[in-house]
C-alpha cells in the first residue's frame, strides 16, 4: 500500500511533527483538529521547524507545506494517524468516527504511548487494520517508530506500516501489545524513580539530570525529559502501566501527581521540575 493521502488527527506537538515528516516524504496530508485554532498553530509550528531544518541543509519548506491541507472534518485518506489526547475513550470515539468515514481499505493507526491497541481496535469494525504507530518527540529529528501489533492486527497491516516508517526515514521497532509497549515500560519507571529521588531529598533536579547525562550518556536527564514529554502525560502513562500490569512499582510518584494538580506540567505550561521562559 502506497498511502498517497494520509489524515493526521491532532495538530499539537506530536501531530504537527507527524504531518511534517509524512509531507516531507512526498505524500499529501490532511491535518485535522477539533480545537479552535489548533491547525493554524500546527501549521505555524511546521513552518518554523522546516525553516530551521532548511538552514541546516534540509528541504525547501514551500513544497512540503503545500502538501499539507487543514481540514474541518475527517476526509478521504488511505491512512489515519491519530495523535490526540492520551485518553482511551477519546481515542475510541475518534477511531469509530474514522471507521465510519474512511474507505474500507484504509488503515487506522494510533500514536498512543501506552493505551492498549487491542482495546482501540475492538472499537472498530476493521480491527485487523488497526495498529500502533508510536513516534517520538521531536518527530522530525528522532528516528524511532514503535509499531505495535494488537491481538487482531493482520500481518499485512504491520508490514505496510513498517514499510511506511522506513519510507519516512524512520527506524521501525516492532512490539506486541503490552502496557507501555517497550519504550515507556522502560522509560517511565526511570522518570518515576528520579522523581522519588527528588521528593526524598537525595539530590536537586540539576544533579539528578547531570548524573544521567554524564554518567549514563543520556542526551537529557529524566526530569528534563519529563518536562519535555509533559508531566500530565507521564502520569497518564504510568497509570496505564499500573492498572495493566498490576504492580505497585508503576504507581506515579506523589510529587509527580502534586505537580500535575498544581498545573506544573513542564515546558508546555512554563514550569515543571524546571522553570521555562
Amino acid at each position: 500500500m502506497s498511502f498517497d493521502r494520509v489524515l493526521v488527527v491532532g495538530a499539537g506537538q506530536m501531530g504537527a511533527g507527524i504531518a511534517q515528516v509524512v509531507a516531507a516524504s512526498g505524500r499529501d496530508v490532511l491535518l485535522h483538529d477539533t480545537l479552535p485554532g489548533a491547525t493554524e498553530r500546527g501549521l505555524e509550528a511546521i513552518a518554523t521547524s522546516l525553516g530551521k531544518l532548511h538552514q541546516k541543509g534540509g528541504p525547501d519548506p514551500g513544497p512540503v507545506l503545500d502538501r499539507i491541507t487543514a481540514v474541518e472534518s475527517i476526509g478521504e485518506a488511505d491512512l489515519m494517524i491519530e495523535a490526540i489526547v492520551e485518553n482511551a475513550e477519546a481515542k475510541k470515539e475518534l477511531l469509530r468516527a474514522a471507521d465510519d468515514a474512511l474507505p474500507a481499505h484504509a488503515i487506522l493507526a494510533s500514536n498512543t504511548s501506552s493505551i492498549p491497541i487491542t482495546q482501540l481496535a475492538a472499537a472498530t469494525s476493521r480491527p485487523a487494520q488497526v495498529v500502533g504507530m508510536h513516534f517520538f518527540n521531536p518527530v522530525p529529528v528522532l528516528a524511532l517508530v514503535e509499531v505495535i501489533r494488537a491481538e487482531q492486527t493482520s500481518d499485512e497491516t504491520v508490514e505496510a506500516i513498517v514499510a511506511l516508517a522506513r519510507d519516512l526515514g524512520k527506524t521501525p521497532a516492532e512490539a506486541n501489545d503490552f502496557p507501555g509497549f517497550v519504550s515507556n515500560r522502560i522509560l517511565m519507571p526511570f522518570i518515576n524513580e528520579a522523581a522519588y529521588a527528588l521528593m526524598e531529598g537525595v539530590a536537586e533536579p540539576e544533579a539528578i539530570d547531570t548524573v544521567a547525562r554524564l554518567g549514563f550518556a543520556h542526551p537529557m536527564g529524566p526530569l528534563a525529559l519529563a518536562d519535555l514529554i509533559g508531566l500530565d502525560t507521564c502520569v497518564a502513562i504510568m497509570e496505564v502501566l499500573h492498572e495493566g500490569l498490576g504492580d505497585p512499582k508503576y504507581a506515579p510518584c506523589p510529587l509527580l501527581r502534586r505537580h500535575v494538580a498544581a498545573g506544573r506540567l513542564g515546558r508546555k505550561s512554563g514550569r515543571g521540575f524546571y522553570e521555562y521562559g
